[in-house]
């Protein structure tokens, strides 16, 4: 089965310093239909403005990916990891036996943007733990790059999730095929920038297909293209 979900149909929330979009309920957003797909529980599109951000706050049980798309975010933690991500860059914090931390914009003026993934582990209360690289994938051409995976696979970032998450950059007219890392999963793909045809469906920015019953399918380019998918155990 593939299920279009657009772009406008997500929750909103505009506090001033923070607008975010939801892909699945969080916070004050609610909608029964939209609680999670498969162990991807969250995926926000948040804009925070510069000199804002979330003060310490505590996660446990949870795998949590956070993906700059432009300006910059402040990482401290009760693990004694700091650090500042950037566009192109992949931040992963396994939050199994109990983490506080804060995120922050540390430009006075810039908003950062990003998506910040939440992704149910496969184990529970394992010991908290912090990374983060680039990857640069806002440079590719014609080319995927694997973000975050249950095995660390092709360099990237490990999660202790059955998941794969992956990003995809090509040229208008440009084809290529997705084939599941797992026969047995089933696929959240996002349009990040641009337009692309997947399966003979229409995706533009933000847009989303949920696929449930394909090993592999075709994407064409419709202009550029840029898009994340998220391949998760149900």
């Amino acid at each position: 089965m593939i299920n279009f979900i657009p772009a406008s149909s997500r929750g909103q929330a505009d506090h001033g310093w923070l607008k975010t979009a939801y892909s699945f309920s969080f916070s004050s957003w609610y909608d029964p239909a939209r609680m999670h797909f498969g162990v991807l529980r969250a995926l926000n599109d948040d804009s925070i403005a510069g000199g804002n951000g979330f003060p310490e706050h505590p996660h446990d049980n949870m795998e949590i990916i956070t993906i700059v798309l432009s300006g910059a975010l402040q990482h401290t933690d009760n693990m004694g990891n700091g650090g500042i991500i950037r566009p192109g860059d992949v931040q992963v914090m396994s939050a199994g036996d109990g983490v506080e931390h804060s995120e922050f914009n540390p430009s006075p003026t810039e908003a950062v943007t990003l998506f910040q993934l939440w992704i149910y582990p496969h184990t529970q209360d394992i010991p908290s733990r912090y990374d983060q690289a680039s990857f640069d994938w806002m440079n590719m051409k014609n080319d995927q790059k694997t973000l975050a995976s249950s095995d660390s696979r092709n360099d990237s970032l490990l999660i202790h999730a059955n998941a794969f998450v992956s990003m995809w950059v090509y040229d208008k007219g440009q084809e290529t095929t997705y084939v599941l890392n797992n026969a047995k999963y089933w696929v959240f793909l996002m349009c990040v920038e641009w337009t692309l045809e997947v399966e003979g469906q229409t995706l533009h920015k933000r847009d989303v297909l949920e696929i449930t019953d394909r090993t592999e399918f075709g994407i064409k380019m419709i202009d550029d293209g840029q898009w994340m998918v998220v391949e998760v155990e149900m």
